[in-house]
């Protein structure tokens, strides 16, 4: 059990060695940061969406905004898709795969932000929210890992972490979440 334990806590900072590494990663991740705060600046709001765990990755990214990471401040505009009345509603009267799309198209505009978490990168709910989004003019970022998917190519800004692992591409996304916080409130 004990080798089990030590082996995941080495993957896992393995993968985020690699992360740390990239360059290309670290400046793309560096544009997000400063994307994000211009929206902020100018009124703008952070909009996430995912499925299952990366849903909660979205959701952890917009309670950080809204309430705070490590610094007492106002709340910056945030809001993740994930309202459990919306999504089945929509999801049962039409389908699933236009869900976030449909959420985009209601709130996005040019002065915002959506983050799209999708590990395989090839979530269709997420591709087609970003695909609505970026025709509103709002700045896409996809959260993606493996070899980035379909959506790589389709977000304005898509942050690949190298891993096949599901777990360990979330780990990072995290990681991520909390640096982009942290940038925010420097």
């Amino acid at each position: 059990m004990k080798k089990i334990i030590s082996d995941r806590f080495l993957e896992s900072a393995s993968v985020k060695q690699s992360v740390a590494s990239d360059e290309t990663l670290l400046n793309l991740i560096s544009i997000v940061a400063d994307r994000l705060r211009s929206a902020i600046k100018n009124g703008g709001t952070l909009y996430s969406c995912g499925n299952g765990g990366s849903c909660c990755d979205a959701m952890h990214l917009t309670e950080e905004l809204v309430a705070r990471y490590k610094k007492e401040r106002e709340g910056f505009r945030a809001m993740c898709f994930s309202d459990p009345g919306g999504i089945t509603c929509w999801a049962n009267d039409y389908d699933y795969n236009s869900l976030f799309a449909r959420y985009a198209k209601t709130f996005c505009t040019e002065k915002d932000v959506l983050f799209g978490f999708t590990t395989s990168g090839n979530s269709k709910n997420i591709i087609e929210a970003i695909k609505v989004a970026k025709e509103k003019g709002t700045f896409t970022v996809a959260l993606t890992g493996k070899d980035g998917g379909l959506v790589k190519d389709i977000a304005d800004i898509s942050l690949i972490i190298p891993s096949d692992s599901t777990a360990r591409i979330q780990e990072s996304h995290i990681t991520i979440v909390h640096i982009l916080c942290e940038l925010l409130e420097a």
